[in-house]
């Protein structure tokens, strides 16, 4: 359950994230494709991250500044995988393109940008070091009812925004 409520909450954050730099970009808050207040991708990279660091921590044992370096690089990588085969997916399966980084000067079509790679590698190690172990005894107490409860609503988000698109 503990990966579970990691998504969910890192998928909360990942709304007001979003959403935060959408209302300075547009001037509106918009975040992802889904009606409720999350943005799944977020909590899927979430989890992927704490998963590795965790597994890198126990295998590795190296000093804490090349811990770091490692788990930037890494992570870096496979979050810019995640966010171009979540870019492609949902063009695919909705027709939409939701972010395009060809304005960016370093961008590799429309999904991935180097800016943004260092950008999720930086955030990242802020969520590892900064805001995880602020939050983690949090996560621990969360009710099995209300992970349940987010589960229905979450997939009843997911009906609504297939049979939206659908439709178009």
């Amino acid at each position: 359950m503990y990966y579970i409520n990691c998504f969910f909450i890192y998928s909360i954050f990942g709304f007001c994230f979003e959403s935060i730099l959408s209302f300075f970009r547009r001037k509106g808050f918009s975040s992802g494709i889904l009606y409720g207040p999350w943005t799944p991708i977020y909590g899927i990279g979430a989890d992927i991250i704490l998963l590795m660091s965790h597994y890198l921590f126990q295998v590795l044992h190296l000093a804490k500044w090349r811990e770091i370096v490692i788990i930037f690089f890494v992570v870096m990588i496979v979050l810019t995988f995640i966010e171009w085969l979540g870019g492609i997916l949902i063009e695919k399966f909705f027709h939409i393109v939701f972010w395009n980084y060809e304005e960016f000067q370093y961008h590799m079509g429309k999904y991935i940008a180097v800016e943004v790679s260092f950008l999720w590698g930086i955030l990242s190690l802020f969520l590892i070091y900064g805001i995880h172990p602020l939050i983690h005894s949090f996560i621990v107490i969360i009710p099995r009812f209300i992970t349940y409860s987010l589960i229905v609503l979450m997939v009843v988000d997911y009906v609504f925004t297939i049979r939206k698109y659908k439709k178009n």
